[in-house]
């Protein structure tokens, strides 16, 4: 069986780095608590190695805007 991850449906979730993280959370003048969370056991991040407080780049394609980020902080739940 497939990891649901790789599912066509399933849009790209990428982990960022300590360093893309830490430039994400300066350039929109966020902390780490106001991000929307999602949980470590998420299928969509199966293999990706993810931990609690990464944060998850989600790209989605969009007909209108091309492609479309969204970022999720990782929470054990």
């Amino acid at each position: 069986m497939t990891s649901p991850a790789k599912h066509i449906l399933v849009p790209s979730h990428v982990k960022l780095s300590d360093k893309e993280k830490e430039t994400f959370l300066q350039s929109q003048n966020l902390t780490i608590k106001e991000l929307p969370k999602i949980l470590v056991n998420d299928p969509a991040l199966i293999g990706s190695g993810a931990k609690e407080g990464d944060i998850i780049r989600i790209e989605r394609a969009s007909a209108t805007a091309g492609k479309t980020f969204y970022y999720r902080v990782v929470i054990n739940g």
